[in-house]
C-alpha cells in the first residue's frame, strides 16, 4: 500500500493549479485543489507542497483581509472623529448663531438683558417723561420769574411810593415847621418887649 501511495503521488498533480492562478478566490482555489487532486478509494491525494502552497496562500489571504480589516477599523474610528469633530463644531455655531441671533435682539445694559423693543419703548418713555419734566420745571421757573418780577415790581412800586410819602411827610413837616415858626415869630412880635 505505502508503493501505490508513492506511486500515486509521482504522477503529476494538476492540483497544481491551485497555487499557479492568481485571480482566483481561497473557496475558488479549494475547489480547483479538490477536484484536479487523484483519488484513492475514498481518499484525495494531493501534495504536501500543494498543501503548504494553499495554507501559505491562505494564510496570506487572511493576513491581508486583517490588514484590510484593521484599516478600516482605522478609517471608521477616523471617520467618527470627524464626524464628533464636525458635531461639536456643529453645535459651535448653532450655539454661535443663536448667540448672534439674542445679540440681535436684545441689548445688554448694566449687566442686564432687554429685549431691543421694550428697551427703545423704556427709553422712549424715560425721555418724554424727562421731557414733561423739564417742560414743567421750565414752565415753574418761567412762573416763578414771573411772579418774582411781580413782586419786585411790587415791592419797587411800595418802596417808590413808599419814599414819595416819606417825601411828602417831610415836606409837609418842613412846611407845618415853618408855618409853626411864622406863627411863633408873630406870636413873639406881638408880645410886648
Amino acid at each position: 500500500m505505502f508503493f501505490l501511495l508513492i506511486t500515486i503521488g509521482a504522477i503529476a498533480q494538476p492540483s497544481v493549479e491551485a497555487l499557479k492562478a492568481k485571480d482566483l478566490t481561497l473557496r475558488d482555489r479549494y475547489l480547483l485543489m479538490k477536484t484536479k487532486s487523484q483519488t484513492y478509494q475514498d481518499y484525495k491525494v494531493i501534495k504536501e507542497s500543494v498543501l503548504d502552497g494553499v495554507w501559505k496562500i491562505t494564510n496570506d489571504s487572511l493576513r491581508e483581509k486583517n490588514n484590510v480589516l484593521a484599516d478600516t477599523k482605522k478609517n471608521v474610528l477616523k471617520l467618527k472623529n470627524q464626524v464628533i469633530a464636525a458635531k461639536n463644531e456643529t453645535a459651535k455655531t448653532r450655539e454661535s448663531v443663536a448667540e448672534i441671533l439674542f445679540n440681535s435682539t436684545h441689548i445688554n445694559v448694566m449687566n442686564i438683558d432687554f429685549n431691543k423693543g421694550v428697551f427703545i419703548s423704556a427709553v422712549g418713555i424715560i425721555i418724554a417723561a424727562l421731557i414733561v419734566l423739564l417742560a414743567v420745571l421750565l414752565g415753574r421757573l418761567r412762573w416763578m420769574q414771573s411772579s418774582s418780577k411781580e413782586k419786585v415790581d411790587s415791592l419797587d412800586r411800595l418802596t417808590k411810593e413808599f419814599d414819595d410819602f416819606k417825601h411828602k411827610a417831610l415836606d409837609k413837616q418842613m412846611k407845618l415847621s415853618r408855618e409853626l415858626q411864622n406863627e411863633r415869630n408873630k406870636l413873639q412880635d406881638m408880645r410886648p418887649h
